[in-house]
């Protein structure tokens, strides 16, 4: 998936310049970045709504759309494919590939630290 998004985000890129008469990614990109997160926004919550209702392809359409919409957002933000691919290893090897840190957690932060709040976390659950 990584060289799909990749493809795509060089693809915004290129249309960056565009013309926005042509081009509903110039067009997007020229609205600003508070139009961009509206669209991703509104996306996102379409995909929890499919996702509610059951219908699959629908999710699988929507998930397209809000990672094209992200990735609309990125480019805005200077934020690279390869910088959110950083950030996620940085996790994976904090918390495991499937965990989520806390937002407490810092790029500093010790491993101890961050498993004694997820223990704690889970310690409430039950």
């Amino acid at each position: 998936m990584a060289d799909s998004v990749d493809r795509l985000y060089e693809a915004v890129v290129k249309l960056k310049g565009g013309d926005p008469s042509r081009s509903r990614t110039a067009r997007l990109l020229r609205a600003g970045r508070a139009k961009m997160a509206k669209k991703l926004a509104e996306e996102a919550v379409e995909v929890v709504i499919d996702a509610m209702n059951g219908d699959r392809e629908a999710v699988v359409r929507e998930s397209a759309d809000l990672i094209y919409n992200l990735v609309v957002l990125w480019t805005a933000s200077d934020v690279k494919p390869q910088d959110v691919w950083a950030e996620m290893k940085r996790r994976e090897r904090m918390m495991g590939l499937a965990e989520k840190l806390p937002k407490s957690a810092t790029p500093g932060e010790s491993r101890r630290k961050v498993v004694a709040l997820e223990s704690r976390r889970s310690h409430k659950r039950r």
